[in-house]
């Protein structure tokens, strides 16, 4: 119950959040932090379940269930806060100047995570490696074209 709390409150306080996110935003440096906070926290969640199935860490269908549940909502937080006027931060100027092509990108990935986070809440760990490599193939596409190391 420890665990789960923590992770309960951050989903829950990011789900109030994620609607009007991109108004909150007063200066390019808030929306830089919001994202690369949401980002972080997700990467940290889908990095747990990317363990599991690459047999880094033994499964656990609880835990994937748990780490499944933040990741759904983590997963559609960090994308209002690319907006017009926050460049900056680790993400590329295409980001920008391609802003279809990253929606795109995007897009993707939270379909991908979606089949993920349903393969996980299966408590399958069968499904869960099948679903983990094209989730974390559409999070590296979006890295390599928008992301700076």
């Amino acid at each position: 119950m420890k665990k789960i709390l923590p992770a309960l409150l951050v989903a829950a306080s990011a789900a109030l959040l994620a609607a009007p996110a991109s108004a909150q935003f007063a200066k390019s440096e808030d929306a830089i932090k919001y994202r690369q906070g949401a980002l972080f926290v997700m990467s940290q969640h889908f990095g747990r379940l990317g363990a599991m199935a690459n047999g880094k860490a033994p499964f656990d269908a609880k835990v994937a269930q748990e780490n499944a549940a933040v990741l759904e909502t983590m997963v559609k937080l960090p994308w209002a806060a690319f907006g017009d006027g926050t460049e900056g931060g680790k993400a590329k100027p295409e980001v920008w100047k391609e802003k279809a092509k990253f929606t795109e990108h995007a897009d993707k990935f939270q379909a991908e995570s979606a089949k993920l986070v349903a393969a996980a809440k299966t408590g399958d760990l069968a499904q869960l490696k099948n679903a983990f490599g094209p989730a974390a193939q559409s999070c590296k596409a979006c890295h390599d074209a928008f992301r700076n190391r």
